[in-house]
């Protein structure tokens, strides 16, 4: 079974209407839906020094995740403030990440080995992890970064070139062609291997060495999207790369009934796998934050 790091972003995300906080942030998410699914997983960040810190780490340690190699700092998590809008979360402000805006992550030759045993590791736009990726680069097989829907053409054209694999959060509204333009605009620009563009109620659009794939959601009424998108691409990342594990051709002696080439069983790995990710986004919806883990917090901090 292969084994998954989130490299990164951490936050906690502090619903103001219900006063209420849960651990998130896109990195974090990617290890606990991994750990969910039942895989190996760790994460590899910063944390602050504050109750918001304790309560993330805490709640991951306890759900078995790796935090051996993270790093604490004195000063803020990640934080951010939440409202909910017919079961859309809605983002009204931020500590910009709080610490790790001040501390990037700097890998150490410690973490280079450390980070050779995961058999994917995942990172954003959010983690200010870009001046590592060359070392990462050389390190793990497969790198995937979540872009949301903050990346500059400047941005991507920095950084793709050390990917494996590129997200995107386009919404409902981004027509379909505009989506394609940026697909292939990220493909030109050196990522390696596949580009996910979730779109919300609408799907997604999954590019594969290549092959364009769209899949339609399972549609539900939510109770909370927070986590909609990072749950997507987790799933369906896990699910292909374990599953690409077993990818042959068959000899010409084998016969051809059933599917005998690898090219074949590519193609059905990557809809069962995009087919399982919106099953499962849509099982996601149904959870208070990310992935639930809720605590009461007295007062709003001041962030903006």
């Amino acid at each position: 079974m292969i084994k998954v790091l989130g490299l990164g972003d951490n936050v906690v995300d502090k619903y103001m209407h219900t006063m209420t906080m849960y651990p998130g942030g896109n990195a974090l998410n990617f290890a606990v839906y991994a750990k969910l699914f039942g895989y190996e997983s760790a994460y590899l960040g910063n944390f602050g020094d504050d109750n918001e810190a304790i309560y993330v780490y805490e709640t991951i340690s306890s759900l078995g995740i790796d935090v051996s190699r993270c790093r604490f700092w004195k000063g803020e998590n990640g934080a951010a403030r939440v409202k909910l809008v017919d079961g859309d979360r809605v983002f009204i402000g931020s500590n910009k990440g709080g610490i790790s805006n001040q501390h990037p992550l700097e890998l150490t030759n410690i973490d280079k080995k450390y980070l050779v045993d995961y058999d994917i590791v995942h990172t954003s736009i959010f983690s200010h992890i870009e001046a590592q990726l060359p070392v990462i680069r050389k390190t793990v097989p497969f790198l995937s970064m979540d872009f949301s829907n903050y990346a500059s053409s400047d941005y991507l054209k920095k950084v793709c070139p050390y990917i494996d694999c590129a997200s995107l959060s386009c919404g409902e509204d981004m027509p379909q062609e505009e989506i394609r333009s940026q697909i292939e605009l990220i493909v030109s620009f050196g990522c390696r291997h596949i580009v996910i563009a979730t779109r919300g109620g609408k799907g997604a659009l999954v590019f594969v060495d290549g092959k364009m794939y769209r899949q339609s959601p399972c549609m539900v009424k939510a109770k909370d999207t927070m986590g909609a998108g990072d749950s997507f691409i987790t799933c369906f990342l896990i699910n292909y790369i374990d599953g690409m594990k077993y990818a042959v051709d068959f000899p010409e002696r084998s016969g051809r009934f059933g599917i005998t080439t690898a090219q074949d069983y590519k193609d059905l790995i990557v809809k069962t796998s995009l087919y399982k990710a919106a099953v499962y986004a849509s099982h996601n919806c149904q959870l208070d934050g990310s992935f639930g883990f809720g605590k009461k917090f007295q007062e709003p901090e001041n962030i903006s």
